[in-house]
């Protein structure tokens, strides 16, 4: 179990505001921090982390205290059981594959274990090259493989899909939640982007200006829309839920999300990932795949 209650003053675009970040999260627990830019939620990462220093309060991991400003407590980073991947991968250039996962070991059965990890991230093929010969999905894989080599308690992520095209980042949104099934790390995600925050969190702490208004599951946060008149849209199957008798599609079209109900034989056309049209047709809504 994570505590956090800190506070922090941001110098934002926008301005100077006061942070304050009141957050407890579950053991295995896949939440995403969602909200504007400038918002404070790299800043929140980099706390947790201990790259930056909260002016005040107490994050208290799993019963042991890496920050407490009362008691004047500030565990350096290195001895917090944290994994970090970066947007920018941060990759060691003259190393290989495998070589960037064994410097980050500590012990022999961390070093043992990165034939695994490369594995885990299918890189198996590709151990040996450098960085420079990979792709950006590759080494981003690379880099989550890296952040899981000392077995954190935590992982933290921040946006490190942002930079792939849409392709890519929805097989790598099915490798982190492959990885995240099979390791249970507790991991904490900052994104911009729905899809990935419903397809990928058991909860999302929506953020505003420094302070964390909500803490919910993503589907309750982002308010479903209803059709009405003659309507189509084109939207991305993020869920299909079967509710006897009737199928529950959730579509995200734009940055709304929209849910319909619809049969089993319209159902078995769709898919999560794909692209539907969404009509309406007499106020019910009717969802076809796209051509």
């Amino acid at each position: 179990m994570i505590f956090i209650n800190i506070t922090k003053h941001l110098d934002t675009a926008d301005g100077s505001i006061n942070a304050h970040f009141e957050l407890t999260i579950n053991d295995g627990e896949f939440l995403t921090l969602f909200g504007p830019s400038g918002a404070g939620k790299t800043t929140l990462l980099r706390m947790i982390a201990g790259l930056e220093q909260p002016d005040s309060g107490k994050i208290e991991v799993d019963g042991e205290v890496w920050f407490d400003s009362a008691k004047k407590i500030n565990l350096p980073s290195q001895k917090r059981s944290i994994g970090f991947v970066f947007q920018d991968y941060a990759l060691f250039p003259t190393m290989s594959v495998r070589q960037n996962l064994l410097f980050a070991a500590q012990t022999p059965e961390q070093r043992h274990n990165v034939d695994e990890l490369i594995e885990l991230v299918e890189l198996t093929a590709l151990a040996d090259r450098l960085p420079s010969t990979l792709s950006g999905g590759q080494k981003q894989r690379v880099a989550l493989a890296r952040a899981l080599v000392r077995h954190p308690k935590i992982l933290l992520l921040d946006e490190p899909l942002s930079a792939l095209d849409p392709g890519m980042r929805q097989k790598l949104q099915d490798e982190l939640s492959l990885v995240h099934e099979r390791l249970g790390v507790t991991t904490l995600l900052v994104s911009h982007d729905i899809a990935e925050t419903v397809k990928l969190s058991d909860r999302l702490a929506a953020i505003e200006a420094g302070v964390i208004t909500r803490v919910c599951p993503p589907m309750e946060f982002f308010t479903p829309q209803t059709l009405s008149g003659k309507l189509q849209l084109i939207g991305e199957v993020l869920s299909i839920q079967y509710d006897h008798p009737v199928y529950l599609v959730t579509l995200l079209t734009g940055s709304s999300m929209i849910k319909a109900v619809v049969s089993q034989e319209e159902a078995s056309f769709l898919s999560v990932g794909a692209k539907a049209t969404i009509s309406s047709k007499a106020f019910n809504p009717i969802v076809m795949p796209l051509n």
